[in-house]
């Protein structure tokens, strides 16, 4: 697994629930369910702890970068 989507939508699967029950044992709105589930990154990282915290996960900063002083990124 290599992105939140399918962490997400996988682990949803092997629960056999639908997004709607899940959406609410997870306590967040069908709409998140589906956003994070459709890739998408404009997402409120409080909802998305929610969401992911049913599989004992939670999301966080990772380091990607060593020692180096901080340069911009052009996105």
């Amino acid at each position: 697994m290599n992105s939140l989507a399918e962490l997400v939508k996988t682990k949803r699967k092997e629960e056999k629930l639908t997004q709607e029950e899940f959406a609410e044992r997870a306590g967040v709105a069908l709409t998140v369910i589906r956003k994070i589930e459709q890739g998408k990154q404009n997402l409120n990282l409080d909802k998305v702890n929610r969401v992911l915290k049913m599989f004992g996960h939670t999301m966080g900063p990772i380091q990607t970068r060593t020692g180096e002083p901080y340069k911009k990124v052009n996105a």
